[in-house]
C-alpha cells in the first residue's frame, strides 16, 4: 500500500471470477478524483470514478482524447491498443462527422438484416454444440465463436482468414510486457490487412459493414480510405473483444444465479432489460481503457485538474455508483431502467451497440430456449478465468443439460 501523501500505483490485476475489483472497490470511496499510477506509462493520472463526473469528463470538450496521441500516457497494457488514427482518440468536430457517417452502416434497418445473419450464425453453432452432446464448452461452442463469426462475416472478411484475425487481437490485449514485440507486429499486421481490404471493397462492393460505410454520404462528404479501414480495424477489435467476454460473462451468471435463469426462462420477453441489467454490474475488463488530458485548469467534484495532466474515468465504478443505483452490487431484474455506461458515453459511446445487443439478445436468448435445463457441469470454483489480458470472462464453461 502507498503511504498517505504517495500515490498508489494501480495494477487492476483481480480476476476472480466476477467480483468486483477491491483495488477499484476502494478507489470509489473517495468521493472526488484520485491520483494513481498505471502499469504502463510515464505519467500520473487522475481517475474519475462517480457517474456524473465520468458523464461530465466525457462530455467536456476541455478533457481530450487526441491530446494524448504522442504521449507515452498511462495505460494498463505495453503497447497502446489503440491507433493514433483511430475514431478512439478523434475529438469533436472530426469524431462528429467520423461518427455520423459510420453510423449509417448500423440503422435499425441494417441491424434487423444482420440479426438474420446472426441467427443463422447461433443456431448452428447450437447445432454442433448438441450434437457434441454433455458436458460441452459454452465458450468454446458460443462464445468464442459467435462473436468472431459474426463481426468477420458482417465486414466480409475471407473465412480463411478469420483465424489469424483472432489471434492478433488477443495479442494486442495481452497485459505483460514481454507481450509488446508481439502487439506491435499484430498492430501492424491488422492495420496492412484492413487497408487492402479498404481498397478491394472500393472496387468490388458487397453485403458487407465496410461496404455501406464506403457508401454513407452527407451532401459530399464521404469517409476516405484511412478512415475507412481504421474503422474496420476498430470493429474488429471491439466486436470480438467486448462481445466474447459478455457472452461468456452473462452465461457464468446464468449459471450460478438459479433465480436469473428461471426468471428469464419463464419470461424471455424481459431478455433485453434483463441483458441490460446484467451488463451494468458486469466487471468485463479490468482497470480503465483510453484516458483524456486536459486542454485547461479544471475543477472537478473538489480536484484541481491542471491542463495537461491525464484523466482516466471509469465505467465500472460508474455503473455501480449508489448515488445513481440503489443497490448497485445486485443484479436486480426489476430494477427500473436507466442508462449505464458499459458501451461508454458521449462522443465515444459505441457506434455499434446496435449490432452489439442483437448479438447478445440472438446468442443468449436461442441458448436458454434451446437448453432451458442448461447447467454448470463443474463446481464454479473450477472455472478457470483469463489472467493474460486486460478482460475478464472465463476461458471455458462445461455445461450439461
Amino acid at each position: 500500500m502507498a503511504a498517505d501523501n504517495e500515490t498508489p500505483t494501480c495494477t487492476f490485476s483481480f480476476s476472480e471470477a466476477l467480483d468486483f475489483d477491491p483495488e477499484l472497490a476502494d478507489l470509489m470511496k473517495h468521493r472526488s478524483p484520485t491520483r494513481i499510477r498505471l502499469p504502463y506509462g510515464d505519467a500520473e493520472a487522475w481517475l474519475v470514478t462517480g457517474f456524473d463526473a465520468v458523464k461530465q469528463v466525457t462530455t467536456d470538450a476541455r478533457f481530450s482524447r487526441a491530446g494524448i496521441i504522442g504521449h507515452d500516457y498511462p495505460r494498463m497494457t505495453a503497447e497502446p491498443i489503440v491507433s493514433p488514427e483511430s475514431i478512439n482518440v478523434m475529438d469533436v468536430p472530426q469524431s462528429s462527422r467520423v461518427r455520423h457517417l459510420a453510423s449509417q452502416a448500423f440503422t435499425q434497418p441494417r441491424v434487423d438484416l444482420m440479426r438474420d445473419r446472426i441467427v443463422g450464425l447461433t443456431d448452428r453453432l447450437l447445432d454442433d454444440m448438441e450434437k457434441a452432446g454433455p458436458p460441452a464448452d459454452v465458450v468454446e461452442h458460443l462464445a468464442d465463436r459467435l462473436p468472431q463469426h459474426a463481426v468477420l462475416d458482417l465486414l466480409g472478411i475471407e473465412r480463411e482468414d478469420w483465424s489469424r484475425i483472432g489471434k492478433a487481437v488477443h495479442q494486442l490485449l495481452v497485459v505483460g510486457e514481454g507481450g509488446k514485440e508481439a502487439a506491435v507486429k499484430a498492430k501492424a499486421d491488422l492495420t496492412d490487412y484492413f487497408a487492402e481490404l479498404v481498397a478491394l471493397r472500393r472496387t468490388s462492393p458487397g453485403p458487407d459493414i465496410i461496404s455501406a460505410m464506403a457508401a454513407a454520404r452527407e451532401n459530399e462528404d464521404h469517409l476516405d480510405d484511412r478512415e475507412l479501414a481504421v474503422m474496420a480495424l476498430t470493429l474488429a477489435l471491439s466486436g470480438q473483444d467486448t462481445a466474447t467476454c459478455e457472452i461468456s460473462n452473462i452465461v457464468y451468471l446464468l449459471l450460478t444465479q438459479p433465480d436469473l435463469m428461471r426468471d428469464l426462462t419463464a419470461r424471455p420477453e424481459t431478455l433485453t432489460d434483463v441483458l441490460h441489467e446484467m451488463l451494468r454490474c458486469i466487471p468485463f475488463r479490468k482497470g480503465v481503457g483510453i484516458p483524456r488530458v486536459a486542454l485547461e485548469d479544471v475543477e472537478l467534484d473538489g480536484a484541481q485538474i491542471k491542463a495537461g495532466d491525464f484523466v482516466h474515468v471509469s465505467y465500472l465504478t460508474a455503473n455501480r455508483d449508489p448515488e445513481r443505483y440503489q443497490a448497485p452490487h445486485d443484479i436486480d431484474p426489476e430494477r427500473p431502467s436507466a442508462p449505464h455506461m458499459t458501451f461508454g458515453w458521449g462522443g465515444h459511446r459505441c457506434i455499434a451497440m446496435p449490432l452489439a445487443m442483437a448479438e447478445l439478445e440472438v446468442a443468449v436468448g436461442r441458448l436458454v430456449e434451446r437448453f432451458p435445463n442448461l447447467r454448470l457441469a463443474v463446481p464454479p470454483e473450477k472455472v478457470r478465468w483469463d489472467t493474460e489480458t486486460i478482460r475478464r470472462f472465463p476461458l471455458e464453461l462445461p455445461v450439461t443439460w
